[in-house]
């Protein structure tokens, strides 16, 4: 008898890694977890990289070097004290005092280590009192991960992506936003193309926008040299996630000295950015009181952004962050394309200015935070005639200074997750393709890397002028522009019952567990009630 064949797919590193991470987690909140598992990923990293160093050492016959740190940063490795290194925390993993450990040695890797000054977790495997047994056999499968198995792929920036989209997935509304989704920050790379100079993120969440960039140039085969990071992030523990994120990929960038708000007290004033890639909070609101930074030099002569929402604030930031040459990709909440008031005034001068080069509506869905479509925007101060070169390809831009390219990208898309909604590759490469064939001279048709004429297309492109704009009473909102034909029967209705479905029964589940938790609380307290 034949034996039954089997179709069981092989879960990868990062799913085998999250399924034992997920079995220490008990009570305690993803928000804190993250910080204690992604400590040990870059605890794991730095031993392998530390030792592989140290065997190069003694391979060079200068084993009289091997505790010298210099020996090491030479190399962009960072020097572990023995207390600090890998194998001896595999050595203490059943020791009572693990957690206490593994807090030293963190805390002893950064002050050995200046560029990760306010990188690593402080304190959080003692404080969180977790399970010895589970830290444990948590330790024994991160050690099983040869960091140095395959130069060529980067396992522990591949698992830590990984596990900062579980993260954000896990926390849910309100709490992810240290993480853009991969695909979003993907398209705005491939849309604006940081190939070398200086980006900047004044909202640099765990530094996605940093890594995607690095990704962009190797792609083309550029030189990260030809590249400086500098970002800004509020939040003290997602500021630690970005110097880390940073660190196990072996980018150097400016992230400021501290954690701290990019309104209130901006890490980078004189800065002049060739490429600004970000994701700030929604619709932040009471982000500066009444008097305050009314003359703030960022405003560049438009209006004050209102006190009520940070939108506008936010966009002038950037723009005036912006080098004569430079380009940003910037995702808002939809209310920004339309408001009235100050935000009104303002957005009609920088189109007036030439500065608003697209406008991209993007699928409800897409964010773990939130289910509203959003949109990016894309500023550009070189929108002139000129050449410019990424890798081997070579693009002749012409003059669009009279005209803004708005896209609609809601019924694209492909489902992960359950109830999530990403771009596959080939949907970025459409997109960024139509954004750059947009930009183009028809002349440089002949030109042999030239793959399309831009020519607008109902329900996804339309290429306005400014005076359309301006008829339109400078409204940004892309359905006033593309031609919408037959929407309503292009809609799945199976489909779209069948999430539905799904949605209300995650609601019921989530209804239910606050129930039986707030019983609980009632109980503890001597009450009991029944429902």
């Amino acid at each position: 008898m034949a034996e039954k064949a089997t179709t069981k797919k092989e879960k990868s590193i990062e799913e085998s890694l999250w399924d034992s991470a997920n079995k220490l987690r008990g009570s305690v909140e993803p928000s804190e977890y993250k910080h204690v598992v992604l400590g040990l990923i870059f605890l794991k990293f730095a031993s392998d990289k530390f030792e592989a160093r140290k065997e190069e050492l003694i391979a060079e016959g200068k084993e009289k070097y091997l505790e010298m740190k210099e020996f090491y940063n030479m190399k962009n490795v960072f020097f572990l004290p023995p207390l600090a290194r890998w194998s001896y925390i595999i050595q203490n993993a059943k020791q009572d005092d693990i957690a206490l450990k593994i807090d030293t040695a963190l805390h002893t890797i950064e002050k050995n280590n200046p560029s990760l000054k306010g990188a690593l977790p402080d304190n959080y495997f003692s404080r969180l009192q977790l399970d010895i047994s589970k830290l444990a056999a948590l330790l024994d499968t991160i050690n099983n991960i040869d960091t140095q198995k395959d130069k060529a792929t980067d396992i522990v920036g591949r698992v830590y992506e990984y596990f900062l989209s579980k993260f954000a997935i896990a926390e849910g509304k309100g709490k992810g936003e240290f993480y853009t989704p991969k695909s979003i920050v993907n398209l705005i790379a491939e849309m604006i193309e940081p190939y070398e100079g200086i980006i900047y993120d004044p909202a640099c969440g765990s530094g996605g926008m940093f890594v995607q960039s690095i990704k962009f140039i190797e792609s083309h085969h550029g030189d990260k040299r030809n590249i400086s990071i500098y970002g800004q992030e509020y939040t003290n523990t997602t500021y630690k996630l970005a110097k880390m994120n940073l660190a196990i990929r072996g980018i150097s960038g400016n992230l400021g000295e501290k954690a701290a708000n990019t309104f209130a007290d901006d890490q980078h004033k004189d800065l002049k950015a060739d490429y600004i890639m970000a994701n700030p909070p929604f619709n932040q609101k009471d982000w500066r009181a009444d008097n305050e930074l009314i003359d703030d030099p960022r405003w560049m002569g438009y209006e004050v952004p209102p006190t009520s929402n940070a939108n506008y604030g936010w966009i002038l930031t950037m723009a005036s962050k912006l080098s004569d040459k430079g380009v940003a990709g910037f995702l808002l909440a939809n209310g920004a394309l339309s408001g009235g008031g100050e935000e009104y005034k303002i957005r009609k001068k920088l189109i007036d200015n030439g500065l608003v080069e697209a406008i991209v509506i993007l699928p409800q869905n897409m964010f773990y935070t939130t289910n509203i479509s959003v949109t990016l925007w894309i500023l550009n101060k070189n929108k002139a005639e000129n050449t410019r070169r990424i890798g081997d390809v070579s693009r002749n831009y012409r003059n669009r200074k009279d005209e803004i390219l708005f896209m609609d990208l809601r019924q694209i898309g492909v489902p992960f997750e359950k109830k999530y909604i990403q771009f596959s590759q080939e949907q970025v490469d459409t997109v960024s393709e139509t954004y750059h064939s947009w930009q183009q001279n028809e002349s440089a048709i002949a030109n042999e890397v030239k793959k399309s004429v831009y020519k607008n297309i109902p329900e996804y492109c339309y290429s306005a002028h400014l005076d359309e704009v301006k008829k339109k009473d400078y409204s940004l909102v892309p359905s006033k522009y593309i031609e919408f034909v037959n929407r309503d029967e292009n809609i799945n209705f199976d489909e779209k019952m069948e999430s539905l479905k799904e949605e209300f029964s995650d609601l019921l589940k989530e209804e239910q567990q606050s129930k039986q938790e707030l019983l609980k609380v009632f109980k503890n307290l001597g009450f009991e009630i029944e429902l």
